[in-house]
């Protein structure tokens, strides 16, 4: 009995805590199961690899054309990817891993995990999803650009400074959230 009293202690202590890893967990498992069927379905379709990653490619492609360079993309042979091309040069490989689509994710997960009002999550996620994936798609045309320019700092481009960009993009929309929720917190008091 004393043990179900202090846990009870414990669990009414902890409660908000338990609260945001069971819905960050929960939602973040739950889109993560959604985006592998996703992936599994769309094997075989009319888009290579899947619809996501082939979009985010031809956008990329389409950036890198803005910026004053020739572009193009086709599917790979071999792996499911697309290649990228610059100036007639295959420079990268736009695989699933590279449309955003898991850190879009990870921060529609941390959000909900602290939702408040319906329409004030809803138009945070909309508007924090669509700014990660522009700044993806520019990530990664400027990676690829870099690497057409600069070709011997292929490795840390890819490894440290643009996956710096994208995660350091979603913390700053988690502070940003964060710091609305305090700000209400204080102007309800």
């Amino acid at each position: 009995m004393l043990k179900l009293n202090y846990l009870k202690a414990l669990f009414i202590k902890y409660k908000s805590v338990i609260r945001f890893v069971v819905l960050f967990l929960g939602t973040y498992l739950v889109l993560s199961i959604l985006y592998s069927y996703y992936l599994n379905a769309s094997q075989g379709g009319s888009y290579y690899p899947d619809y996501f990653t082939h979009i985010v490619a031809k956008q990329s492609s389409e950036l890198i054309g803005w910026l004053g360079y020739s572009s193009k993309i086709e599917p790979h042979e071999t792996g499911a990817s697309m290649k990228l091309y610059v100036n007639k040069e295959f420079l990268v490989r736009i695989v699933e891993g590279c449309n955003a689509a898991s850190i879009i994710i990870l921060f529609i997960s941390f959000i909900i995990a602290f939702a408040e009002k319906l329409k004030k999550t809803a138009l945070f996620l909309v508007a924090g999803g669509m700014l990660i994936y522009i700044v993806n798609l520019i990530r990664i045309a400027i990676l690829t650009v870099m690497y057409y320019e600069y070709p011997e700092y292929q490795e840390i481009l890819h490894s440290v400074i643009f996956p710096a960009i994208i995660y350091g993009m979603v913390f700053l929309l988690w502070m940003v959230w964060v710091r609305m929720l305090a700000k209400t917190e204080t102007d309800n008091e």
